[in-house]
């Protein structure tokens, strides 16, 4: 996937990205069985703090209502992120969390996490890898330490801020590797 972002805050601890409702983003087509992206719009407010050299990246989700309340934290695992030339590049490990405004959680796609190890994409020892360190993010929430509770729920976006576009040279850009791709997708446990 490609997402269009503005930066909101790139102070070294973490990098925020903001993606705006309505932004056009590129999404894998599913439904015809190949492997192309298309364009899609995007359907929420959300705001992606990343921390450098971190397995996951945290994403703030807001209501569409008049009040634009905080719907949900959303714990995403992933490729630590790499710097490029025109952004960021990161990749998907499947499980997630997802945090409720007062702060419960709930496992997401735990299922589909076993199931790409069932079907070779992952290693057992990698997936066990993800699952610890989803756990030490739940850590850091049940002990209420960033971002869980430091204010960026009541983040607002620059009203005069417009939608932003993805970079014209998206798709010629060589994508960054993660330098543990190798070890992840390959069990050398034994």
């Amino acid at each position: 996937m490609a997402w269009p972002c503005r930066v909101v805050d790139d102070a070294g601890d973490w990098l925020a990205l903001y993606i705006p409702k309505g932004a056009t983003y590129m999404c894998w087509d599913l439904s015809t069985g190949t492997r192309r992206l298309q364009p899609a719009h995007w359907r929420k407010d959300v705001l992606r703090l990343m921390y450098p050299g971190e397995p996951f990246s945290i994403w703030l989700f807001w209501n569409d209502d008049d009040e634009r309340s905080f719907a949900a934290y959303y714990v995403n695992m992933e490729e630590p992120f790499r710097r490029t030339s025109i952004g960021v590049d990161t990749n998907d490990h499947t499980l997630d969390v997802v945090v409720n405004p007062t702060l419960e959680w709930r496992w997401k796609d735990a299922d589909e996490l076993q199931s790409r190890v069932e079907q070779g994409i992952y290693s057992a020892s990698f997936a066990r890898e993800i699952q610890r360190e989803a756990e030490r993010v739940i850590g850091r929430l049940e002990r209420r330490e960033s971002p869980f509770g430091d204010g960026w729920e009541q983040w607002t976006p620059d009203p005069a801020w417009e939608i932003p576009e993805l970079h014209p040279a998206w798709r010629d850009e060589p994508p960054r590797l993660w330098d543990g791709r190798i070890s992840a997708y390959l069990d050398t446990s034994y």
